[in-house]
């Protein structure tokens, strides 16, 4: 008889895990319960979003999870070996969404589009924010969401009382337990691991010495905020500066397509590699990950190297530097600014906060990394991560 409630039986094709389909198939695995998550925001908080998986799997083991996300952070999370469908809002997507129906449903964006995929279907019981249909405003969907809601309401809370990161804020908000400071998880393909090894020893072919490191410097951020990057001459003078101190390292610059032309004005006659910007999102998180250490802004690249375990070094301007946990992986660095934080996508000031940042803090940052890293082995891609890719894939 075909096991119709099987996790990988499709009902129009041939299983992939066996020919035949039946109660005998050493693949078969029946969910015990199916799971919603919707989270449409930032693609450096989808990344660190990654870090609530676990804590679902414990809650609800066996679960069938569904994914909905904004394109093009779809890249980065399908073929996660612990997502079973990663949809996207667009229409077809949808239309595929308002088939299924759910046991629990985690909204993680406080907003309108994230409460109106909820829409789309059904679950049993919902967790995080929820809207009113009468007006359109954002509540919690149950009162534990209450804190995390509030934050958001109050700037002196947000910015100055809580001392909180969002990965424990989200725990409790959705309700998923105990927090264990669960770590992002965005692992590496197999495949993808060696690529991130043939790069890293391309990139340091040319460098002599010994204990060989790259630095790569993540010259971008997100058009919403622009002010959470350095400008151009910071970064060339923070590249001279590396290049004196270190001499065994190589700097190789990363960023997205906006930043191509940025990082060409950069690098101009200084001895540096400027990374692929235009091939995609998961060859950016290539790039991270063949590096040792990563200085960045607070953006995508500080999460992609949070959730690679890099050793960071993460400068703050007008974004809340107690809402990211490093996990002792790096150092952060304040901006000077006496108005930080703000969270404005509009600023008028004379001097910046970016222009507030203080070099030799970054430098003596890196040099902290340097040492923490060096002490981990000369390895920058942690072989774990396509291990624990391969690992969940055969026990999911």
């Amino acid at each position: 008889m075909v096991i119709t409630e099987c996790r990988h039986f499709s009902g129009y094709k041939p299983c992939k895990k066996n020919g035949i389909c039946d109660s005998t198939c050493p693949s078969k695995d029946i969910p015990q319960s199916s799971v919603l998550i919707i989270h449409l925001g930032a693609l450096g908080a989808v990344v660190r979003s990654t870090s609530l998986l676990k804590a679902i799997k414990r809650k609800h083991p066996g679960a069938m999870i569904t994914w909905v996300t904004d394109a093009p952070a779809h890249h980065l999370l399908k073929g996660h070996p612990v997502l079973d469908r990663v949809l996207t809002t667009n229409e077809s997507d949808l239309l595929q969404l308002s088939a299924l129906e759910f046991d629990f449903a985690y909204v993680i964006d406080k907003s309108l589009k994230a409460t109106g995929v909820l829409k789309r279907t059904y679950a049993d019981q919902v967790f995080g924010f929820q809207a009113d249909p009468r007006n359109g405003a954002i509540l919690p969907a149950t009162k534990a969401a209450t804190e995390l809601w509030s934050l958001g309401l109050d700037d002196q809370k947000k910015f100055f009382v809580n001392k909180k990161a969002e990965t424990e804020l989200m725990i409790e908000a959705l309700e998923l337990g105990k927090f264990q400071r669960d770590d992002y998880w965005l692992p590496l393909t197999p495949a993808e691991a060696t690529q991130a090894e043939e790069r890293r020893e391309a990139w340091l072919s040319d460098v002599n010495g010994d204990n060989k490191i790259i630095i790569g410097l993540n010259t971008g951020c997100s058009p919403v905020i622009p002010y959470k990057k350095l400008t151009v001459e910071f970064h060339r003078l923070l590249i001279q500066e590396i290049n004196s101190r270190f001499p065994s390292a190589q700097i190789v610059l990363l960023g997205g397509p906006e930043d191509t032309q940025r990082n060409l004005q950069i690098s101009a006659n200084l001895p540096v590699i400027s990374s692929a910007t235009e091939l995609g999102l998961r060859d950016g998180l290539i790039s991270v990950a063949a590096c040792d250490i990563v200085v960045t802004g607070d953006s995508l690249g500080m999460h992609m190297a949070i959730a690679q375990k890099k050793q960071v070094v993460a400068w703050f301007g007008p974004t809340c530097a107690h809402e990211i946990d490093l996990y002792e992986r790096g150092n952060k660095i304040l901006t000077k600014s006496p108005c930080a934080p703000c969270w404005k996508r509009a600023c008028e000031k004379d001097i910046m906060c970016y222009d507030q940042v203080p070099l030799e803090e970054i430098l003596n940052a890196v040099k902290s990394c340097h040492t923490n890293s060096l002490s981990r082995g000369s390895a920058a891609v942690d072989s774990s991560r396509s291990e624990e890719h391969t690992s969940e894939l055969q026990s999911h």
